[in-house]
């Protein structure tokens, strides 16, 4: 089957992906491999890096919590999504005052929750309708693309020895041009309306994604924040840990295509607990043994699997909630967002990277290892509409 550039599912995943991209990439997570070149400029301590970490997460549960309060179409909640993020990542580099720096962190993580949310209940919405349900993996691989982005520009700049500033100017220009594609081409569809109602019954099923997608993002916050800060510690040369941020980008690129590729067949839900179990391994590695190696295989684990975790959570919130999925997937990005806000702020008193991954890794991996044992439970295997088609033939017989 031949896709054409005007395909409206082949416009979604690639509007989906560079969004994702964007929103994670740069608006959540460009701090992440910003921080040991701010701090090898001066710029912010150990202390006020986990403040600065904390000002996002907030951000993010409040675009979280308004998100399922307002009930935004996906599509409107992406475009301002993205050009929030673009404006937020400009204005770091115009100002050297802490207290705006915290603000603008906070914008940009409200921002992100409101693409996210948005994406996923407009892209996957879109690929469902037109039979290609399948490339779901590439929309997700979007976030890993953006971070893998990020990472390799903020290498460059700190190689070159330029200042911070160059970094967020040259990432937020990025983001501006990926909002103003989003303001032209990204339209909602009429059947994309929230029925406000359906959600009012939430049953169990619903509150387990919650609190397991809430334990998700304490789990994984500690290693996907300090994980550079720590190859920092112990290797100066900018050019050599540099490359732990964008290595935890490129698994995290390949796993949601792999994931749908190779693991087609298993429900979202068991696809998300396999994911944890591989998380909470690469979370406890530093606290046990804390080495160049022991956190370059850290990254791969939760780079590998926390995009994995995302797209099969937001599968399984469409398979359980229908017409309602997007205010699910609020509530659940509400609770991965308050999960993720613990972390930080019980670093800040924390007087090395090293000593911040060490200290709650072994607790957030014992957190996350029950909650994906308790995602177990009914799980089974399935062939349901999201999943990619088996067979040339079953593909022509879907609808287009």
């Amino acid at each position: 089957m031949k896709t054409q550039l005007n395909d409206p599912a082949l416009q979604a995943a690639l509007i989906g992906m560079a969004g994702l991209a964007t929103a994670m990439g740069i608006g959540r997570f460009a701090f992440t491999p910003m921080l040991p070149l701010m701090q090898l400029h001066d710029l912010v301590s150990m202390k006020q890096s986990g403040y600065l970490a904390s000002a996002n997460y907030v951000g993010y549960l409040l675009g979280a919590l308004l998100s399922f309060a307002f009930n935004l179409r996906p599509g409107r909640a992406t475009q301002f999504g993205l050009a929030a993020v673009a404006a937020s990542t400009l204005a770091m580099a115009f100002t050297s005052s802490f207290s705006l720096w915290l603000l603008l962190r906070l914008i940009a993580g409200l921002a992100s929750a409101f693409v996210l949310v948005g994406v996923s209940g407009w892209a996957l919405a879109i690929l469902a309708a037109h039979g290609r349900s399948g490339w779901t993996g590439w929309v997700f691989a979007g976030v890993g693309a953006g971070i893998l982005f990020a990472g390799g520009a903020v290498l460059v700049i700190g190689a070159n020895d330029l200042a911070p500033a160059a970094g967020w100017i040259f990432l937020g220009a990025a983001a501006c041009c990926v909002a103003l594609v989003a303001a032209f081409l990204i339209q909602d569809m009429p059947s994309m309306a929230i029925d406000t109602a359906e959600v009012a019954g939430v049953d169990i099923s619903a509150w387990r994604l919650i609190i397991c997608y809430g334990s998700f993002g304490f789990g994984y916050i500690i290693p996907a924040t300090f994980l550079p800060a720590a190859a920092r510690s112990m290797i100066g040369d900018p050019t050599v840990f540099g490359w732990i941020w964008p290595l935890f980008g490129m698994a995290a690129a390949c796993s949601t295509v792999l994931t749908s590729w190779i693991l087609g067949n298993l429900q979202p839900r068991r696809v998300w607990a396999c994911g944890q179990f591989v998380m909470a391994f690469g979370v406890a590695l530093p606290s046990v043994q804390t080495t160049l190696l022991s956190i370059i295989v850290s990254a791969i684990c939760v780079g590998g699997t926390f995009m994995v975790i995302t797209m099969a959570g937001m599968q399984e919130a469409r398979r359980i909630a229908a017409q309602s999925a997007p205010r699910l997937m609020a509530a659940m990005t509400a609770a991965f967002a308050a999960g993720q806000l613990i972390g930080p702020l019980t670093l800040t008193t924390a007087n090395s990277a090293a000593e911040a991954i060490r200290r709650p890794s072994l607790f957030a991996a014992s957190v996350l290892f029950i909650t994906a044992l308790a995602l177990l439970p009914g799980a089974r295997l399935t062939r349901e509409t999201h999943q990619v088609p088996r067979s040339i033939k079953e593909t022509r017989r879907q609808p287009h």
